[in-house]
């Protein structure tokens, strides 16, 4: 089952800014890519994984 990146976030118990913070890019960089208004690389997409604590191939990318 795929789950957005919005919701891998909340169920991590993470906020954005927290998100933000451990990537080292802006609080709007996560809220465009969570809404798809920018694409995700896969090098940010593999450290998200890491940080939600879910396989890539289980994160929706809208």
């Amino acid at each position: 089952m795929k789950i957005s990146l919005k919701a891998a976030r909340v169920n991590a118990n993470l906020t954005q800014q927290e998100v933000a913070d451990k990537m080292k890019v802006s609080k709007h960089t996560i809220i465009n890519w969570e809404k798809g208004k920018t694409n995700v690389g896969y090098a940010p997409l593999k450290v998200l994984s890491e940080i939600y604590n879910i396989e890539i191939e289980n994160i929706f990318l809208g």
